[in-house]
């Protein structure tokens, strides 16, 4: 099974779950926006991409703009800042088993199916 933390307003987000579907593999869709992760989830998440909390964050987002951008947190700080805030979290994620990528090109998500 195929977890995917999806955006439906996302391009990207949209053409990785549309090729998930095309492969016939099973998919939980998780609209992160709607349901965002729990500290917990969002921790292993970024243990099984094996990257710092700050490598997720959508920079370009006015959010980030506004609040964060030249200020310095510690990854605690980060995964609370993404928990509540998670329109700053890139997308699209996969969850497999023990791996984990942000698939947004067709190359990261073809190495990941």
């Amino acid at each position: 099974m195929i977890q995917i933390y999806h955006n439906p307003r996302c391009q990207k987000s949209r053409t990785a779950l549309e090729y998930i579907e095309s492969t016939g593999e099973k998919i939980e869709v998780i609209e992160y926006l709607k349901t965002p992760p729990t500290v917990k989830e969002l921790t292993a998440v970024l243990a099984l991409l094996k990257v710092k909390p700050l490598d997720i964050v959508r920079k370009k987002e006015a959010l980030y703009i506004e609040k964060y951008k030249d200020k310095s947190f510690t990854d605690a700080q980060w995964i609370k800042i993404l928990v509540e805030n998670p329109i700053l979290i890139e997308r699209p994620i996969l969850v497999s088993g023990k791996k984990a990528a942000i698939a947004r090109d067709a190359e990261s998500l073809e190495n990941f199916i």
